[in-house]
């Protein structure tokens, strides 16, 4: 790399290459005239004593700044361990990525390190340890909804091959009187019909009747009521699991109470899904250069992808797992609503012209930016256009005239030769 074409910005600093076993680690110091750079390496393992050694060597190299890329769960250890004492940031591999032909770990790391001296890596954004806490549990309790859906599917699977159809009647099939009926049916006891009519809760909006042809002529065979049984008691365990989890976040964010609720003000956003998105994008909107930084983040803005003046690809990119199918359930909840029909009103008109999709992803962004903004300002949700969007002023009908006719035809381009001859015609006809 040519040094003359580059600031130096840290005279010291190193570069991490992470591995499952081990990590290389290369201090890079640059010279002070020529700003040559000279490295020293050395290789140390995973293990806590040995993770705690490269913080006592970096510090006895005096080095305060260093760059690793991330890997998996590896980096977590190594950045919680080094992160009191020195400035660690963390990038994504395809910012650092190495020239090919000549890769070696060691080499990896004076990469890095290298690239790090001269500034030019984009920092992955680490939020602080709490709300890496929050993020943790709330990522947790989201895995354990989709095993939820997953042991739900496996039941219903197993309530169609038994000839148990109460999903056609019922509205919910893990409601109140479809978890009675099935507790029931699995129970093992002779078939009462009219003690299974008396499990049906008598605001079902099926008739009775109607319930129990669902389940006349049904035949459980014994391995799909052991898997069953054993589907429902791992739900009710997962169950429990995310209500202690849910109680476990609310306690682990009271002092973010204030920033919750305010998130919560947004239509269409629980307290819950506010504390979800607190966990992912953190309390401090300084982090983010502007409300598009943030979107783009999340992965709610289009990809830039263009050569040779030609726009190619420019959907929204990968980014945001975790957050944007948040935003865009949050979004659709919002746009259902007409107690408050702001964005719902958004969401109609943009539907018209860009398609449903692009009109639920341009709301949900439209939910983040006014976030950024309420944590910036400390201010709840109530956005500039709100009067007009939902009460807009009645427009005056417009009286066509020659003059106006002529205007807007001209507006549009029109020729004035054609504008002319249109306008000596229509005089011509009214004398």
């Amino acid at each position: 790399m040519d040094t003359q074409q580059f600031e130096v910005i840290r005279p010291k600093c190193a570069g991490l290459d992470v591995h499952k076993k081990s990590v290389v680690a290369a201090v890079c110091t640059s010279d002070p005239v020529t700003l040559t750079a000279s490295y020293k390496t050395k290789v140390f393992n995973t293990t806590n004593s040995d993770i705690s050694a490269l913080r006592d060597w970096l510090l006895a190299q005096d080095c305060r700044d260093v760059c690793m890329e991330s890997t998996g769960k590896y980096w977590i250890p190594v950045f919680n361990i080094l992160e009191p004492h020195m400035h660690v940031i963390l990038t994504h591999p395809k910012y650092v990525k190495a020239i090919k032909g000549k890769k070696t770990d060691k080499r990896d790391a004076k990469w890095i390190a290298n690239l790090f001296r001269f500034d030019i890596v984009k920092a992955s954004f680490i939020p602080p340890a709490d709300i890496r806490a929050l993020r943790e549990l709330s990522r947790y309790r989201l895995k354990l909804s989709y095993m939820r859906t997953a042991e739900k599917n496996r039941y219903q699977n197993s309530m169609t091959i038994s000839r148990i159809r109460i999903d056609c009647a019922l509205t919910d099939p893990f409601g109140l009187s479809a978890t009675r009926i099935m507790d029931y049916l699995l129970s093992g006891e002779p078939f009462d019909e009219e003690k299974c009519r008396s499990l049906i809760d008598r605001r079902v909006k099926a008739s009775k009747d109607e319930v129990m042809d669902t389940i006349h002529g049904y035949h459980i065979l014994e391995e799909q009521k052991f898997k069953m049984t054993h589907a429902k008691a791992h739900m009710d365990f997962i169950n429990k699991s995310i209500d202690e989890i849910e109680a476990e976040l609310f306690l682990r964010s009271r002092q973010y109470d204030v920033q919750v609720k305010r998130i919560a003000t947004v239509t269409g956003i629980t307290e819950l899904s506010a504390l979800f998105i607190l966990s992912e994008i953190g309390a401090d909107m300084s982090i983010f250069e502007s409300d598009r930084h943030l979107c783009s983040w999340a992965g709610l803005t289009p990809a830039n992808n263009e050569s040779a003046n030609k726009k190619k690809s420019t959907r929204c990119s990968k980014a945001g797992q975790y957050l944007k199918p948040l935003l865009i359930q949050c979004a659709l909840a919002a746009v259902k609503s007409k107690k408050e029909p702001y964005f719902a009103i958004k969401y109609q008109r943009l539907s018209k012209r860009r398609g449903k999709k692009k009109a639920i992803i341009a709301i949900a962004r439209m939910m983040l930016t006014s976030i950024y903004h309420m944590l910036s300002d400390n201010e709840d949700f109530h956005p500039d256009d709100y009067e007009a969007t939902i009460n807009p002023p009645k427009q005056k009908p417009v009286v066509l005239t020659l003059d106006n006719t002529l205007q807007f035809l001209r507006e549009q381009g029109a020729d004035p030769e054609t504008l002319k001859l249109i306008q000596q015609q229509c005089v011509a006809q009214v004398g």
